[in-house]
């Protein structure tokens, strides 16, 4: 299994075993933080009680580690892994709560026998899980269980969720009976086999947000703390511009904090895709140095088995991100901030200014489904709007076949289809307005595709993305400041 994932972490491997044997954990290191030995994972405390397998960042370490060493903690080295095995043994699961980051991490507690996977409240990080019997089994990438032969047994219903979403949403996977953990949960496992899945609160503090400037300023003060603290690294670390709004706003505050602040870029021929002018101008305001490709038919056909392979699942997206990711670890990188989540947050796709029309039409009920005989794509996707739930609207939205035409495709009927694709729960009555848009594209299309290929075409590269866009502080702000 660990093989399967050398190109995530190419920089160190490690096995744990219990004395006992009943609980192992293997370990591929990108190092990024205390580059030293020091790093060296499976971690475990000085006393042995608690081991750790962790992949991702904890932003707010130094802050944590300072408070606790007031409470009595020692440390011996210089990781943020450490902080998280003392915060463990400080507060147990509450410490879960505490920390700030992209994370997913297995934590064996060697006093009680229990085995903790966890996994950050926005689910940057991928987690995933297979229990049979009473054997569990985890990994950050699920072509890692087929390597290992814990499975191999195909989930029959993937190519209907595939052709519906252009991706596998989660929890679901290529595989049976795998699956993937829900962002901000962690599942406890006991020796006996007995286990649950437990959400975990955010520790944060709120009071609601009622003064418009003084909302602004706190949008500005917080990113700005964002980026701060997700520059943190021993490691050669950048920024993706790609001459977006938020990618361009995330390397002039970087830059800000940064001397030589490294940018790396790609563009195309063709001219509706050529960013070049927008990246340009940033650049202006930059003193650092840029690495700028030009992507080409002929590259394109050259890695398209690569970046196949790099996949692992199935999904519509993620060629850039490849390339992209391919070019900056050329350049000396091994981390990079992205400005991924920022059109999730303030509304930069086009469904923020349709979701009221879907509103209208949702109106007119069963009818819908005759926009299944449409010629026009678009037109065709309207027919989800005649079932409930937050999935269909997405699919209204985003969704690439209809029912029908999925039918078609897989041999199956549509109430098959329907059944396994609307398992969620209705939505409550929300009104189709952009905070419904904002759900929509940040917990399905965001969570289900843009993190989870830019992780895995990133870590394909061994290079780390970091989106302080969904920092925990920043995502919560509304709830947090105090207008008085």
């Amino acid at each position: 299994m660990c093989d399967a994932l050398r190109h995530g972490g190419p920089d160190d491997e490690g096995i744990y075993a219990s004395e006992d044997g009943s609980v192992i954990f293997g370990h591929r290191r990108l190092s990024i933080i205390d580059l030293s030995a020091n790093g060296h994972q499976p971690m475990a405390d000085s006393a042995a009680k608690v081991v750790i397998s962790f992949n991702g960042e904890i932003y707010n370490y130094r802050e944590l580690k300072h408070e606790l060493k007031l409470l009595g903690s020692v440390f011996t080295n210089n990781t943020d892994t450490e902080v998280i095995l003392q915060a463990y043994l400080q507060w147990n699961t509450a410490a879960f709560g505490k920390l700030r980051g992209m994370f997913a991490f297995a934590l064996h507690d060697t006093l009680t026998g229990e085995v903790y996977l966890v996994r950050d409240s926005v689910g940057i990080k991928p987690l995933y899980y297979n229990i049979q019997g009473k054997q569990l089994a985890f990994a950050s990438e699920v072509r890692a269980f087929t390597a290992g032969s814990v499975t191999t047994q195909n989930n029959a219903n993937w190519p209907v969720y595939f052709l519906a979403y252009g991706h596998i949403p989660e929890p679901h996977t290529t595989l049976q009976n795998v699956y993937s953990l829900p962002k901000s949960h962690y599942l406890r496992w006991q020796k006996n086999g007995k286990h649950a899945v437990v959400k975990y609160q955010v520790d944060i503090k709120t009071a609601p947000v009622s003064n418009k400037d003084f909302a602004k300023e706190g949008i500005e003060y917080t990113l700005r703390k964002s980026i701060k603290r997700q520059l943190i690294a021993d490691a050669p670390i950048g920024v993706f511009l790609s001459g977006g709004v938020d990618s361009s706003l995330v390397t002039l505050l970087a830059d800000a904090e940064v001397d030589q602040l490294k940018t790396v870029s790609i563009f195309f021929n063709e001219k509706q895709y050529d960013e070049r002018a927008y990246q340009q101008v940033i650049l202006n305001k930059t003193s650092g140095e840029n690495y700028t490709h030009l992507v080409q038919q002929q590259e394109f056909e050259k890695y398209f088995h690569n970046i196949l392979q790099a996949m692992d699942m199935p999904t519509t997206d993620g060629i850039n991100s490849w390339f992209i990711s391919k070019y900056a670890r050329e350049a000396g990188l091994k981390t990079v901030l992205s400005g991924l989540g920022g059109d999730e947050l303030f509304g930069g796709y086009p469904s923020f200014d349709r979701i009221k029309y879907l509103g209208y039409l949702k109106k007119l009920g069963k009818s819908l489904s005759l926009f299944a005989m449409a010629g026009s794509e678009r037109y065709k996707r309207l027919s989800y709007l005649a079932i409930d739930g937050l999935n269909a609207d997405y699919l209204a939205l985003r969704g690439f076949f209809s029912i029908n035409e999925i039918a078609a495709l897989t041999d199956a009927n549509t109430g098959e289809i329907k059944k396994i694709l609307f398992t969620d729960t209705p939505d409550n009555g929300m009104r189709y307005d952009k905070l419904k848009a904002s759900r929509l594209e940040a917990g399905l299309y965001m969570q289900n595709q843009l993190l989870r290929d830019t992780d895995i075409m990133s870590m394909q590269h061994g290079l780390e993305v970091r989106v302080p866009f969904l920092d925990e502080d920043f995502i919560a702000l509304p709830k947090v400041l105090n207008p008085t």
